[in-house]
């Protein structure tokens, strides 16, 4: 028996449209390459690294020993106490959001809503919202604290629905046979059953905040952010580098103690 081989039609025109497609896209990347100066590029980024180098060695001690609202103990503290605001308060809030949006409590059409609320609280980034906060309280902590806040609001929130929705419903079942109330049905099944997660996700967006909340400085909201740029546009390297250490340190201890704290609950 003879086997039979179809072979499909070579389509030329497709062929010659790639041609010239990755042709195109080589011609401009080539075009971009040769645009470049890269002997000042070079020389401009080799000073750069050296300034910076120099200043990582030589940090500026007496800009840590300043314990003025200009030095670096107050606006690390600040930058600390605008993540624990934002966080701890955003967690409390957090919680109405889940359970709305959590299909085993209100039901699936309504969870519907709840999870677009959530998703759209969290659509604006930290930076987007401080800069609407801005205009609104004024520059300062206050703008740093509310960006957090309503960001981690729908974070958390998501967060805090999808624990709930995996939780044991019997405990629930057996309130409500009971003829217990709605607040005695959150403070007794749901919320003793989820509160190991719910505390394990706050610590850890209080990591994520205090990142965040290092640059929202940069905009005005608050915290080591506004010295950090200041030092870097002046190139004021021994101050940026110290900047850059401390906050290395406090994030890196901040994260030790997190992740013990989250391990014990797990």
């Amino acid at each position: 028996m003879e086997t039979i081989v179809v072979t499909k039609p070579v389509d030329h025109w497709k062929t010659l449209y790639r041609i010239l497609n990755y042709g195109g896209i080589l011609v401009l990347l080539i075009w971009g390459f040769l645009g470049i100066e890269y002997k000042g590029i070079m020389q401009t980024a080799a000073g750069t690294l050296q300034s910076m180098g120099r200043g990582f060695i030589q940090p500026d001690m007496a800009y840590l020993n300043t314990w003025t609202i200009d030095g670096l103990p107050y606006a690390i503290l600040e930058t600390i106490a605008i993540a624990i605001a934002g966080t701890f308060a955003s967690a409390l809030l957090s919680i109405p959001f889940a359970l709305l949006a959590a299909q085993n409590i209100v039901g699936p059409r309504v969870s519907k809503i709840g999870k677009f609320l959530v998703t759209m609280i969290r659509t604006f980034p930290e930076l987007i919202l401080a800069l609407i906060f801005i205009s609104v309280v004024g520059p300062g902590a206050p703008a740093g604290i509310l960006a957090l806040g309503i960001h981690s609001i729908g974070m958390l929130g998501k967060l805090f629905s999808e624990a709930i929705e995996s939780m044991d419903m019997g405990v629930k079942e057996a309130l409500e046979s009971c003829g217990a109330g709605p607040f005695e049905i959150l403070f007794r099944a749901i919320l003793p059953q989820v509160s190991p997660e719910l505390i394990s996700y706050t610590l850890y967006r209080f990591e994520i905040n205090m990142r965040a909340a290092a640059t929202l400085g940069l905009v005005g909201a608050g915290g080591i952010g506004a010295p950090l740029i200041f030092a870097i546009r002046t190139r004021v390297w021994p101050r940026a580098m110290m900047i850059v250490i401390v906050l290395i340190i406090t994030v890196t201890i901040i994260d030790s103690i997190s992740s013990r704290i989250r391990k014990k609950l797990v």
